[in-house]
């Protein structure tokens, strides 16, 4: 029996059985298997949702990561038609030393492509690229009890709409043809200052956004007073010279599972004090491997086994731009407050490009993501807190990151719900779904 299927934050702790498929032509009845022994299942890429998003009600998944095959590729414009199980990484592997590279990243290099449609994943280009719903020409979707169909923004485009954000429950993705953007060197060259306060954070960002391909920021949880908001701030762009190398660092792992968190208020405080006093305080131009610029925690094996066996939520929000400044300083009072957080917690502006897809995250304004150790304070203290502040000032939270968000507010904050559920396929479905809609 194959191993059970957990989400990234390991909360809820939720084994899921995988179903796999070898062949694209076995995916009709693999499909029509599981239905008909458990009633409802979900596709499952490679287990990078963080939280029920990708856990299906019935527990049985139709599991994808076999499905991983470069089917056609078109390297003078840089297009490719590939099967939805491939990792965004093995993608890369293929199209750097050809000179393309994905137009739009999350932070990690381990989705796969069709969790990268199906969570309209963005990355530090938003204000450039928009998500990568925006880079999907068209891919091949299946619906149970149907025959294959092909969704693009001419065929099937109520289809493609919902698909694109629709976390998996409008059919299963099957292939995709996307499109990668030109560049001549794999190698990124950035700028990075540290900042002192919230305030200075948007004033770099609206100096520099709109001078660079990429732009985001690490900000200090634990700061408070004058301090609140303080951090990193890093834009960067593709270089202009360099090679083509696909990146080969060396990986670390975390070895086990332990009983309880290693993130706590002093780890973190030492850490994010020194991570702050070790950036220059004057702009410093800097060249990096794209890895460690795109994937800082991929160099980690196993890395959320470090917030031990209770697992770990991300808390990721975007506040539109005319509330943005004092909402977020309101949440980072909140978190400091709290005492919690993340090493890793990312501060960004988001642009104004929109997405095809029905449920996009991103919004004109400001996003927050951090990670929080699992506990009976977080859900009754501290997330309750933090939905106040982002309902009150008209923001909104990342479904693909989620494991607590209550019904009324994702109702409020994604109004196209009942277009996406009108199009669900009636045999997908998510214990996220069921949770903020059933």
């Amino acid at each position: 029996m194959s191993a059970p299927l957990y989400s990234w934050g390991r909360f809820p702790l939720t084994p899921q059985h995988g179903h796999s498929c070898v062949w694209l032509d076995e995916l009709p009845q693999q499909l029509d298997r599981v239905i008909d022994r458990h009633q409802s299942s979900l596709p499952f890429g490679n287990g990078r949702s963080y939280g029920d998003s990708c856990l299906a009600a019935s527990d049985e998944v139709l599991h994808m990561s076999a499905l991983d095959r470069l089917i056609e590729a078109d390297w003078q414009t840089g297009t490719l038609r590939i099967e939805a199980g491939i990792t965004l990484a093995a993608v890369l592997a293929v199209a750097i030393p050809k000179g393309w590279f994905l137009p739009v990243t999350p932070g990690t290099q381990f989705a796969t492509v069709g969790g990268a449609i199906a969570n309209d994943v963005h990355g530090k280009n938003h204000h450039v690229r928009g998500t990568f719903g925006r880079h999907v020409r068209s891919f091949g979707l299946l619906r149970h009890g149907q025959p294959s169909m092909t969704c693009s923004p001419s065929l099937n485009a109520s289809l493609f709409a919902a698909t694109i954000g629709g976390l998996g429950l409008t059919g299963i993705i099957a292939w995709a043809d996307i499109q990668l953007m030109p560049i001549r060197a794999s190698q990124i060259d950035f700028t990075v200052q540290r900042f002192g306060n919230l305030a200075e954070f948007f004033a770099l960002s609206a100096e520099l956004d709109a001078q660079h391909e990429y732009s985001v920021a690490w900000v200090d949880c634990l700061a408070k007073g004058a301090d609140t908001g303080r951090g990193v701030f890093i834009v960067g762009d593709h270089a202009q010279y360099g090679s083509l190398e696909v990146g080969q660092r060396s990986k670390l792992s975390m070895p086990l599972t332990p009983p309880v968190s290693l993130i706590n208020n002093l780890s973190l405080s030492a850490f994010n004090n020194a991570y702050w006093h070790l950036h220059p305080r004057l702009r410093t131009q800097k060249r990096s491997r794209y890895e460690p610029f795109f994937y800082p925690l991929d160099r980690i094996l196993h890395w959320n086994r470090i917030y031990g066996r209770r697992g770990f939520q991300q808390y990721q929000c975007v506040i539109p731009d005319a509330n943005a400044e004092v909402a977020m300083a309101e949440l980072l009072v909140a978190i400091a407050d709290a005492g919690q957080g993340s090493f890793l917690a990312v501060l960004k502006r988001c642009g104004d490009m929109r997405s095809p897809g029905l449920l996009s995250f991103p919004m004109p304004g400001t996003s927050l993501a951090l990670d929080f150790p699992q506990s009976e304070a977080l859900e009754n203290v501290v997330f309750p807190c933090l939905d106040e502040i982002v309902r009150a000032a008209g923001g909104r939270l990342y479904p693909a990151k989620d494991a607590h968000m209550s019904g009324a507010d994702f109702r409020q904050a994604y109004p196209a719900w009942e277009r996406l559920e009108a199009l669900r396929d009636p045999s997908l479905m998510s214990r996220f779904w069921r949770r903020v809609i059933l």
